[in-house]
């Protein structure tokens, strides 16, 4: 057997690192399999300037780096790559990777989501370019923009009103000829003089290299293709929790996301906890992974405490 920790902790991202940093402090020795994109999304971001303390901003790495640099200051190790698989029968909890085994008496999941793109050249490349996944965390920096907005749920539609307080337009493309999203966000978004809606539309491609300067729109009935200037591009076309691997070990909603318990991240399984974007499909926001990273970390401490 390994060496059996406190805390053994599934993914990195806010949630994860702010559950290291408190289990580290509480003295539980945290071991964090953080994954090759350690981080999560806010490794990919530019400017974050609604993160509290940072009154001038802070770039998304540079806050992650420094969460991960406090969690190790207090004693947390860091496993650098994927888990392959997990245990949650009975703690110690474990999870591989490879071959190599790491064991935890109690465990905190927090492998986060993914924002699902439109999978079109150069799109990755201009992700904080005038590409973005979340207009709650970079509308601001669109003032007066003309602004792209992908999508035809009631996220797509929330964020094309909500972007409407900072750009002079918005365009809702839309694939189809109308909206899946419900009828009080349709009326919505129709009312406000500020968004036009393409329909039978999609994003055939993308003009600019070192940032957005357009999007070239396809008609899905005709075919023909014509240049939208935007400066914007918001893709809210959903996001994917990352939960294959506990599949069968946790209950899990109809999206995918692992279910906790009301006003808790207990997960259904005693002694294991979720936190961050891989329980949370409302909010979705650093600071609220944050948040619940600390919820986790609080709960476990508890649980471990009552189970001596």
């Amino acid at each position: 057997m390994p060496e059996v920790r406190d805390v053994l902790i599934v993914g990195s991202g806010p949630a994860g690192l702010t559950a290291a940093i408190y289990t580290a402090r509480a003295n539980l020795r945290p071991i964090v399999i953080e994954g090759f994109s350690s981080g999560g999304q806010l490794m990919l971001t530019t400017e974050v300037e609604n993160f509290p303390g940072f009154p001038e901003g802070i770039m998304g790495p540079e806050l992650m780096t420094n969460m991960r640099a406090q969690a190790e200051r207090f004693g947390a190790e860091f496993i650098t790559a994927n888990a392959d698989r997990i245990d949650v029968t009975s703690s110690p909890f474990g999870a591989w990777v490879g071959n190599d085994e790491y064991r935890g008496r109690a465990m905190i999941i927090s492998t986060g989501a993914t924002a699902r793109m439109l999978g079109i050249e150069g799109e990755a490349g201009l992700v904080g370019r005038g590409v973005s996944t979340c207009a709650t965390c970079d509308g601001f920096f669109f003032r007066d923009h003309e602004i792209v907005v992908v999508g035809g749920g009631d996220s797509a539609l929330e964020e094309a009103s909500f972007l409407t307080k900072f750009a002079s337009r918005v365009t809702l493309v839309h694939r189809r000829d109308e909206f899946r999203a419900s009828k009080i966000m349709q009326d919505r978004a129709f009312a406000n003089p500020k968004i036009e809606v393409a329909w039978n539309s999609v994003v055939d491609s993308l003009i600019g290299t070192d940032k957005l300067e357009g999007v070239v729109l396809r008609d899905t009935v005709t075919g023909a293709t014509r240049r939208l200037d935007a400066t914007g591009l918001f893709i809210a076309i959903g996001h994917d929790p990352t939960t294959e691997l506990f599949r069968g070990h946790l209950t899990l909603d109809g999206d995918g996301y692992i279910v906790t318990a009301p006003d808790s991240t207990l997960t259904s399984v005693d002694g294991v906890f979720a936190a961050g974007d891989v329980q949370d499909h409302v909010y979705r926001q650093a600071i609220t992974a944050a948040g619940s990273g600390c919820m986790a970390a609080i709960e476990a401490e508890r649980w471990l405490a009552a189970h001596e």
